[in-house]
């Protein structure tokens, strides 16, 4: 059974930083590319950073330089370290890992709140 879990949300005024963390069991953590979404209050989830397997990362553009994505794979655990946080990037930050069997199966955490306040 997949799960992922994150950790390491709260409350930070801005230009602070968080570093939050997704733990997963489950899954062959080191063949996974894994992903870190967020979803603001009335808006749509929205693809923030990927890690690959490979060692690969991609951000969106509105956190370019200010996030960085990294993954321990001898602890089954994917980070994404948080710097210089602006109030718009208050959001449920979600943990995803997409499995490829028959069909591909999104997998998420039970998120974890940012609020930045200004």
């Amino acid at each position: 059974q997949v799960r992922l879990v994150e950790s390491g949300g709260g409350l930070v005024q801005a230009g602070g930083s968080l570093r939050l963390s997704c733990a997963a069991s489950g899954i062959i953590f080191s063949a996974n590319a894994m992903y870190w979404y967020r979803q603001a209050p009335g808006k749509q989830r929205e693809l923030v950073a990927t890690s690959t397997s490979g060692g690969g990362t991609t951000y969106v553009d509105s956190v370019k330089g200010r996030f960085t994505v990294s993954r321990d794979n001898a602890k089954n655990t994917l980070y994404l370290q948080m710097n210089s946080l602006k109030p718009e990037d208050t959001a449920v930050y979600y943990c995803n890992v997409k499995v490829k069997g028959v069909i591909i199966y999104d997998y998420w955490g039970q998120g974890t709140q940012v609020t930045v306040s200004s």
